[in-house]
C-alpha cells in the first residue's frame, strides 16, 4: 500500500490534540500509538519514517509476526486488543505496553510468565474498564476497577500504570464523552484512595478529539494515519461487524 499521505495525516492528528487540550486547559504530552492492524510491515515502516515509534496490535500472532523482524525490532510495540490467558507466553520482552488487562486471572498468570524472564523484569499493563457497560466488550466494570486495580498493583512482577477504555461506537458525541470522562473520574477516584493511575488510554480514529479533551495521555490511531482497512475484502465496516466475538467478545480497535 501507499502510505504517502501519513505525513500529512499525522500532522492534522497533532494539530487536533494541541487544539483540543489548548480549548481543556491540558498540558500533558499524548502519546500516539499508530495501530498497523490488518497492515503489514510496509506501514510499520512508513510509520517508522514518520517519526511514530510507539506501535499497536490487537492480536498477538499478527503482533508476532511483526514484532522478530529486522524492522519491528525498531519499534516500541503496545499489545491494545483482548488477551486470552493462553497467550500471555508471548507478552514479556515484547510489548512494551498491555493496555487490555482485564481480570485477576489474566493478571496472575501475565505475572507469572513475567516471572520466567529476567529477574527484575516487570510488564507494564493499564487495566481496561468497560467504563459503558456494553455487553460485547471486554473490560472490568467500573464498580470493580478500584478493588482489581489495588490487587493487580500487588503483584510483582506487573507495573500497573493506568486506565483504559472504548466509548460506544456511536457518533453521538455526549455518549462518548460520558465514557472518557467517567475514565478520568475513576482514575482521580483512585488517586484520593492513594493508588495513583497516571496513563489514560483512550480515544481512537473517530473520537480521538473528544477523549483528548477528557484528559486522554495515550491514544490509540489506525485508519486516521494510515486509511481504510481491507482485510479480506470486507474493508472497515465489515471488520466492525466481524471482529466482535474475536474481541471478547470485545470491540477495541476494529474502528482505530
Amino acid at each position: 500500500m501507499n502510505f504517502g499521505a501519513l505525513p500529512e495525516r499525522l500532522a492534522h492528528v497533532r494539530a487536533e490534540i494541541a487544539r483540543r487540550q489548548a480549548a481543556r486547559g491540558w498540558a500533558h504530552p499524548v502519546t500516539l500509538v499508530a495501530v498497523t492492524k490488518g497492515f503489514g510491515l510496509d506501514a510499520v515502516e512508513a510509520a517508522l519514517a514518520a517519526g511514530l515509534t510507539d506501535l499497536g496490535e490487537n492480536r498477538v500472532q499478527e503482533a508476532l509476526e511483526k514484532i522478530d523482524t529486522p524492522i519491528g525490532r525498531r519499534a516500541t510495540w503496545h499489545l491494545i486488543g483482548h488477551l486470552q490467558r493462553n497467550k500471555a507466553k508471548h507478552v514479556p520482552g515484547r510489548f512494551a505496553l498491555v493496555h487490555s488487562l482485564d481480570s485477576l486471572a489474566l493478571a496472575v498468570e501475565l505475572d507469572k510468565r513475567a516471572a520466567a524472564q529476567a529477574e527484575g523484569a516487570r510488564v507494564r499493563v493499564l487495566l481496561q474498564v468497560n467504563v459503558a457497560g456494553e455487553a460485547q466488550k471486554s473490560g472490568c466494570p467500573p464498580g470493580e476497577a478500584p478493588a482489581l486495580a489495588r490487587r493487580i498493583a500487588t503483584l510483582p512482577h506487573l507495573a500497573l500504570e493506568g486506565l483504559m477504555t472504548i466509548a460506544p461506537f456511536t457518533e453521538d458525541a455526549e455518549v462518548q464523552r460520558r465514557t472518557f470522562r467517567g475514565l478520568t473520574s475513576l482514575r482521580d477516584a483512585l488517586k484520593e484512595d492513594g493508588l495513583w493511575l497516571a496513563t489514560l488510554s483512550m480515544g481512537m480514529s473517530a473520537d480521538y478529539a473528544i477523549a483528548v479533551e477528557e484528559g486522554a495521555t495515550v491514544i490509540r490511531l489506525g485508519t486516521v494515519l494510515f486509511g481504510p482497512r481491507a482485510t479480506g475484502g470486507a474493508g472497515e465496516a465489515g471488520e466492525e461487524a466481524g471482529a466482535e466475538a474475536e474481541q471478547g467478545k470485545g470491540r477495541t480497535e476494529e474502528r482505530t
